[in-house]
């Protein structure tokens, strides 16, 4: 006969619209963090804005609501991360979390040879993704693949690394910041980076430092999160962003209530002196009512709506 364990309480789930900026922990999936998180917060809906590696930690924020209509948009932003990379010795997984899959001797690397092997990985690059990643082939993540054994072909994607910079140096190790677009694989970046130089290289420590345009994040672990829960619910309310947080980067229109209203009907307006370009559009009262695109007539068309 089954033996069953002490209920769980049913949770009661509630609408709540904001951003949380999670530190999230290592060896935990970036959705195991989501849904932890939302669980707390006991939010009805909840996304993420891209994936962290299970090894990785650092930034990742949590879209709840309305602001989960943001979170597409956050994906595409750019990003750095500060990564420790352990040279002469290959993984299939280009991270610690991998099987090795060569070791090699580490060649005396004084520091123009390391800038030279690095000059090739900024700017706009071929990338090569790592076979474990969540890029799909065939309607499927290689990562599926890759654990069946099958021979992959990782695709290679165009990506741009804006910056990298060498923050520590010794005979087997590095500690590199690397500001990046999107799509960048950083566990890509070290295994080229180790190939350059001739004895391979993988991703032993990443941490995400912000994702634009959350330059400065106040950063909340799970286990604070778990605290305010259980002690100060209202707290735990109170590390909510509101979803105009998201919206810093693109130019604010302010709309009187009349335009408010025929824009929330999903109808286009005209001003000749808005500028053209894609806008954060709000009410008079402050909140945001959506994003929209203005021509180059003045003509602004909705494209995303809030409804808050």
């Amino acid at each position: 006969m089954p033996v069953f364990g002490p209920r769980l309480p049913r949770i009661s789930f509630r609408r709540l619209d904001g951003i949380v900026l999670l530190d999230k922990p290592a060896g935990m999936s970036s959705n195991a963090a989501l849904q932890a998180a939302r669980r707390l917060f006991r939010a009805e809906k909840g996304g993420h804005t891209g994936s962290l590696d299970p090894l990785a930690t650092g930034l990742l924020p949590l879209c709840f609501g309305e602001a989960t209509k943001l979170a597409g948009l956050l994906l595409g932003s750019a990003k750095a991360y500060e990564a420790e990379i352990v040279l002469g010795v290959s993984t299939d997984s280009d991270d610690a979390d991998g099987a090795v899959l060569r070791t090699r001797p580490v060649p005396p690397i004084d520091a123009a040879t390391l800038q030279a092997a690095l000059a090739p990985l900024r700017g706009r690059i071929r990338q090569r993704a790592p076979i474990y990643s969540a890029l799909k082939q065939g309607g499927e993540p290689l990562y599926a693949k890759a654990r069946r054994g099958e021979a992959i072909e990782a695709p290679e994607r165009e990506v741009e690394v804006h910056a990298i910079d060498v923050l520590a140096h010794d005979s087997e190790r590095l500690r590199l910041h690397v500001a990046c677009g999107s799509g960048t694989y950083i566990r890509s970046l070290a295994r080229d980076l180790g190939e350059a130089l001739g004895c391979g290289a993988h991703i032993a420590g990443l941490r995400r430092l912000w994702v634009e345009p959350f330059r400065q994040p106040q950063m909340v672990t799970l286990e604070r999160l778990q605290q305010l829960a259980a002690q100060e619910p209202q707290a735990l309310e109170a590390l909510l962003l509101p979803l105009a947080a998201g919206l810093v980067d693109f130019p604010p229109l302010r709309l009187d209530p009349a335009a408010a209203q025929r824009f929330r009907m999903g109808q286009r307006l005209r001003d000749a002196a808005w500028a053209p370009g894609a806008v954060a559009v709000f009410g008079d009262d402050g909140l945001p009512l959506g994003l929209g695109q203005v021509d180059a007539g003045g003509l602004l068309a909705p494209q995303r709506m809030f409804n808050l």
